[in-house]
Parts: structure tokens; C-alpha cells; sequence
């Protein structure tokens, strides 16, 4: 991160938007700063290297995708996207293309803030030293291919593990089915959403306290699901 205040760069055309959460940045430790349309919010990643993007996909210049496609070719920073809830499909590809997390339009600052914090402290992750990722008691190492609950080592199958490994790997990022689906199974299986279904289950019943309310292994409805550690 900057060695200053953490800086955010809002990419949205809506005003208010801007009204309302740059002074919620502000209070809450962060440097705001303020793109109005795609093109204007390219430039500015490049000028200020922000230390994440808080990005709109409804955009009157471009459409928020090319504009995220557009900037995974030259930052590696957290991007959130603010998406209107009857555009699932637009935020699943989103996520799909580089994204970090995603918040509905209308949204709360509180909920905004919660994952832009999330999305940094992932980056931060990825920047450390490789080590066991911890969820209460759940450990998971990655080294040594070993999950452990309490201490006592958790028997997952080769499957249960892969899917485990890309969403603790994730440290709170939403995956897709689709992302899940590709990387573990294979292409052919992208839409086999089933299978997720399958695993994620037997995996709770394996490391949450109480897998009906799972507190570790969580579902994003339509979406995909993301692992939640210490």
C-alpha cells in the first residue's frame, strides 16, 4: 500500500456517489479520488497507481468490463465492482475477468468499506510469505497438502482439497462457479455446478462447527462462494 493514507479511486458517473462515499473514504482513513467515466478512470489508475478501484460497470463512455479489462493489463491492485442487482449476469463475468468482489447498487458505506478491506488485506497476503491459512480452528497447508481441525489432521479427498486450496488461496475473494469449475474440473465442466454444490457440503460437514450456518465456507447465492480465514 502507499506509504501515506491508502488511496481509492471511485470510478462512477453518478454524482451523489461520489457526494457520499468520498467523505466515508476520507473518514475512515483512506485518500479518496474521483474518475467520472471509463476513460477518465484509466488515466487515473495509471497516474496515481491507486491502492485499489472501486469500479462501476454502468459507465456512459465504455462499458465497465472493458474497463476492467482494460486496466488488468496494467495493474495488479484490489478492484470492486458496483453492480445494479438485475445485472448478475455483467457482475459474474466481471468477476470472471480479474475483479475482486462485487457490491449491489443500492448499497450500504458500511458493507463497501467491509470489502474493500477484505480486498486489501488480500493483497497484502499475497505480497507475505507463503504460510498455513488459518480459520479458527481449521489450518490449512498448502506446502505440505495437509488440513487440520483442532490439531487433528481432516481426511479430504483429493477433489475436497483442490476445491479448499483455490478458495482459501482466494483469502476471501468470491470465486465463480465458473472460476471454481474451470480450474478444478476442467473447461468441460464450467456449467456442472452441481458438483460445487457436492463438495462444499462435504467439506462443511468436515471443518465447520455447525455446517447448516457455515462460517468459514460461505455460498454467494448465484454467484460462487469464498473462504473466510483469520
Amino acid at each position: 500500500m502507499s506509504a501515506l493514507r491508502p488511496r481509492i479511486l471511485v470510478i462512477d458517473d453518478e454524482p451523489q456517489i461520489h457526494r457520499f462515499l468520498g467523505p466515508a473514504l476520507d473518514a475512515a482513513g483512506y485518500d479518496p479520488l474521483r474518475a467520472d467515466g471509463g476513460q477518465e478512470g484509466l488515466r487515473g489508475i495509471a497516474l496515481w497507481s491507486p491502492d485499489a478501484v472501486v469500479l462501476d460497470l454502468g459507465l456512459p463512455d465504455m462499458d465497465g468490463k472493458e474497463v476492467l479489462e482494460k486496466a488488468r493489463a496494467f495493474y495488479d491492485g484490489p478492484i470492486l465492482i458496483l453492480s445494479a442487482r438485475d445485472r448478475e449476469i455483467e457482475k459474474i463475468e466481471a468477476l470472471d475477468r480479474g475483479a475482486n468482489d462485487y457490491v449491489e447498487k443500492p448499497f450500504g458505506v458500511g458493507e463497501l468499506l467491509a470489502r474493500l478491506r477484505v480486498a486489501l488485506r488480500q493483497k497484502a497476503a499475497t505480497q507475505a510469505p507463503v504460510g498455513p491459512i488459518r480459520a479458527g480452528a481449521v489450518e490449512l497447508d498448502l506446502e505440505k497438502r495437509l488440513v487440520t481441525r483442532d490439531g487433528a489432521v481432516v481426511k479430504v479427498s483429493p477433489r475436497e482439497y483442490e476445491v479448499l486450496a483455490r478458495l482459501a488461496m482466494g483469502r476471501g475473494k468470491v470465486l465463480t462457479h465458473k472460476e471454481l469449475l474451470t480450474s478444478v474440473w476442467g473447461p468441460a465442466h464450467m456449467h456442472d455446478t452441481q458438483y460445487l454444490r457436492v463438495f462444499v457440503g462435504q467439506l462443511r460437514q468436515k471443518l465447520e462447527a455447525d455446517p447448516a450456518h457455515p462460517k468459514i465456507l460461505l455460498t454467494e447465492p448465484g454467484v460462487g462462494y469464498r473462504f473466510i480465514g483469520d
